[in-house]
């Protein structure tokens, strides 16, 4: 199967070297530093639970359109720059090219659809704890590495179908634990809702995972965050259980003490945050819908003096 990963860092990265480890065809397009080292050294992914790996010589590149026609282009960049991965994979897409957003958020579908075509996109939702470590090296953090896809309708009328089947089928022979579903839409705010949390903590409060829930006040917010992050989503609805939120608190109790978020990350390393299209899209689709907010708004309005990105020491 020849893949390209456009944006190749925690998720992109991590995904990519199981992929091409495997024997895919896999070309990661990255740039700066990270793209350098990956020339240079190979890319190397470090994994306690499920085993290092390096994939050296790598096929790495920051001109996408060098790249022809794919069967797979997964986007995999940070949310601001959904609309130019979408242009950017426009080369690579034949008649029969499946394109993926393994992206944050429950926004990039509707960025990408009008880009790439909705017969091309399908939606995608990435579970796993992982980031640049140094350029060229990506770190995953506990046992989860997870990949959902799904049709999101258009002209494959949604469901499951064979191109989504084989893509999994892919991912589980590379070792992930990959699944087709016929509700991606509910798996995307699933997935919304706990990020929303995470992220909102973590950021806010600068603390990881076991910190915060061993802390009441901070557990409770975690907890108040998620809560509206489930309502917006039943107003928009979207069929999540009454306990649902209960479900997330029980299994952000047993996630490694040490587990963060991406976000969390972007702010120690100075970099631009996704907030606005988290923590900032439940407080739109709040006003929009009448759902009170206050516990996501305040998230915000802490973060905003660091949406750009913050001085490092």
């Amino acid at each position: 199967m020849k893949i390209a990963m456009m944006g190749s860092g925690g998720v992109g990265g991590y995904f990519g070297a199981r992929l091409a480890a495997a024997g895919h065809d896999v070309t990661f397009i990255a740039r700066g530093a990270h793209l350098a080292a990956m020339k240079r050294d190979g890319l190397k992914v470090m994994s306690a639970e499920h085993g290092d790996v390096t994939v050296k010589p790598v096929q790495a590149t920051d001109d996408p359109g060098t790249l022809g026609v794919l069967d797979v282009a997964i986007i995999a960049v940070k949310l601001w720059d959904t609309e130019a991965a979408g242009r950017a994979v426009l080369p690579m897409i034949g008649p029969g090219t499946l394109v993926i957003s393994l992206q944050n958020g429950i926004e990039a579908e509707e960025t990408l659809t009008p880009i790439v075509g909705a017969e091309h996109l399908a939606g995608g939702a990435a579970f796993i704890a992982s980031a640049i470590e140094a350029p060229g090296v990506i770190k995953h953090i506990g046992t989860i590495q997870r990949i959902v896809v799904g049709e999101l309708g258009g002209d494959h009328g949604g469901g499951i179908t064979p191109r989504i089947t084989g893509f999994a089928e892919a991912c589980r022979e590379a070792g992930i634990d990959a699944e087709a579903s016929g509700d991606i839409t509910r798996i995307l705010w699933e997935k919304f809702v706990f990020l929303c949390g995470l992220s909102g903590t973590t950021t806010m409060l600068e603390k990881t995972a076991g910190p915060i829930r061993e802390d009441s006040v901070s557990r409770r917010l975690l907890a108040d965050i998620m809560a509206e992050v489930a309502a917006v989503g039943r107003a928009k609805g979207i069929q999540l259980p009454a306990d649902f939120v209960e479900g997330r608190l029980e299994f952000f109790d047993g996630l490694p003490p040490e587990m963060t978020s991406s976000t969390h990350h972007d702010l120690d390393r100075g970099n631009r945050l996704e907030i606005p299209w988290l923590a900032g899209a439940v407080v739109r689709l709040g006003d929009e819908l009448g759902v009170e907010v206050p516990a996501n708004r305040k998230v915000c309005q802490a973060l905003e003096p660091h949406i750009m990105g913050r001085a490092t020491p």
